[in-house]
């Protein structure tokens, strides 16, 4: 699976697409589609709790049309949803209860990996981090590994996402 890479700039809080000696770099890992699968809001179901009034479900419209078609697919709000719901969480306080949300939030995002044959397990886990010289913490930290059916046989990728702001924080580089 190849896919254009994608470099996140913390400064403009935005992913971008990365230039190799004047040309579109490629990812033949899995940095990207996990980059887009975590931090892309997914649109919220109406029976779930916004972080903000207003009623923004946020969400890609394409989603809307992402039907799958098996037998055993269940919902089309479960499969082939672009994204995840871990922008519900911004704002809260990191509790035992939002690290299980978050860890959730990721594993169904990165789900389709493993429908779809790209990855044979993802395990994800999700851990609370405190800035240096503040008591209490306001990070999460996200590991996740993936088992490629087909070789390299196992990735591991980590971010830092900021819980009150829903934003990025730390991306390893490309390598």
């Amino acid at each position: 699976m190849t896919d254009l890479a994608l470099v996140w700039n913390a400064d403009a809080i935005a992913a971008d697409l990365l230039l190799a000696n004047g040309r579109l770099a490629t990812d033949d890992g899995m940095r990207t589609a996990i980059l887009i699968s975590l931090f892309t809001d997914a649109r919220a179901a109406d029976d779930e709790t916004l972080p903000e009034a207003g009623g923004d479900r946020r969400g890609w419209w394409g989603d809307a049309y992402a039907r799958d078609l098996r037998p055993d697919a269940g919902t089309a709000r479960d499969v082939n949803r672009i994204g995840s719901l871990l922008w519900l969480l911004s704002r809260s306080k990191i509790t035992a209860r939002t690290l299980a949300q978050a860890k959730q939030a990721c594993e169904e995002a990165l789900a389709w990996l493993v429908r779809d044959g790209i990855a044979s397990a993802v395990r994800v886990v999700v851990e609370a981090q405190a800035r240096p010289g503040q008591a209490s913490p306001d990070l999460l930290a996200i590991a996740v590994e993936i088992d490629r059916p087909g070789g390299p046989n196992r990735q591991r990728h980590d971010f830092t996402w900021e819980a009150s702001t829903a934003t990025i924080i730390a991306v390893p580089e490309p390598a």
